[in-house]
């Protein structure tokens, strides 16, 4: 495999969790044993699609697997693009080609959701889950210039500008967010591979 066909997987994990009124950060809170960030962390990992790099910031403090790239993002609290942006300049950086981005709060992603997206041949895949996008997204490289300078929305507002370049990609899982205490409360007792 040449430079250009790694596909470089990006977990995105640099939110404030705001929402959150636990004791810890939501990411590093506690999931059946691990953290909400490791669950999907270790989804993307065992996808087998390529290097994952996880664009956190200093408030997220779970330990991540020493083949993950650690990327810190001092801006985060100017939105979630901020963090995206930072991912596709890793993956150009590996002459990377394409870039499937997924979400730290969501542990109920599948490998094979990462999968199906990364191999979907089209300059925008988005995962859907009962009719609904969610994520994995993937980006091919001739759309990272179209991203947004900054925001909150990630990738969802290019997908809106440019329906014509977006496919769906229909996945077994959950897009489910930790968001708050509630939540996470709620899938205590879920395994991290079955959907709630």
């Amino acid at each position: 495999m040449d430079a250009g066909d790694v596909v470089v997987v990006v977990v995105l994990a640099a939110g404030g969790g705001s929402r959150f009124l636990g004791s810890t950060h939501k990411l590093d809170a506690d999931l059946n044993g691990r953290a909400v960030l490791s669950h999907a962390v270790d989804s993307a990992l065992a996808s087998g699609v390529g290097p994952v790099v996880v664009i956190t910031a200093g408030h997220v403090t779970t330990a991540l697997p020493p083949s993950v790239e650690r990327i810190v993002n001092d801006h985060w609290r100017d939105g979630q693009m901020s963090s995206l942006r930072l991912g596709v300049a890793a993956a150009a950086e590996r002459g990377a080609r394409n870039v499937v981005i997924g979400l730290g709060d969501q542990p109920f992603v599948t490998p094979e959701a990462w999968r199906l997206v990364a191999a979907t041949d089209a300059p925008i895949s988005v995962a859907v889950y009962d009719g609904k996008r969610g994520q994995p997204v993937k980006l091919r490289h001739d759309v990272w210039a179209l991203l947004p300078e900054d925001g909150d929305e990630g990738a969802r507002s290019l997908m809106r500008l440019r329906p014509d370049l977006t496919v769906e990609v229909p996945c077994q899982g959950s897009p489910t967010d930790v968001d708050t205490l509630e939540d996470l409360r709620r899938w205590q007792n879920n395994s991290s591979t079955s959907s709630p």
